[in-house]
């Protein structure tokens, strides 16, 4: 049963973001239980623009634990840096199915932080 409505969360937020992203690329999230991953994804060219994760090697080594709301943090503004680098300032953010809080909400906090807008 929660799957079920995980699946629902997640097709209605891609749904709006579809309708409501006339030419933003869009910031998406996915949480493990022992990583947090964040892409900037083009959707029109199916490009991904910037990626982060507490998988890579420098993020991994500088934390402890990598699914905690610290290492969400780290991962936030490091995709925030490179996306900006890759001259990428408005996003639209894919929570997926994920409830907005927690991890979700302290990766989003931290992109903004670091000079994302959405």
């Amino acid at each position: 049963m929660d799957r079920v409505k995980f699946l629902s969360r997640r097709i209605r937020t891609r749904a709006d973001l579809r309708r409501k992203a006339s030419d933003r690329v869009r910031l998406s999230v996915f949480r493990s239980a022992q990583n947090i991953y964040a892409q900037v994804i083009d959707d029109k060219q199916g490009k991904t623009i910037a990626a982060a994760s507490t998988a890579e090697k420098e993020i991994k080594a500088s934390l402890k634990n990598g699914a905690n709301i610290a290492a969400a943090t780290v991962v936030g503004k490091a995709v925030a840096e490179r996306a900006l680098k890759a001259g990428v300032k408005e996003v639209f953010f894919d929570r997926g199915g994920y409830v907005y809080h927690g991890r979700v909400k302290a990766l989003a906090d931290a992109a903004r932080e670091a000079g994302l807008s959405f």
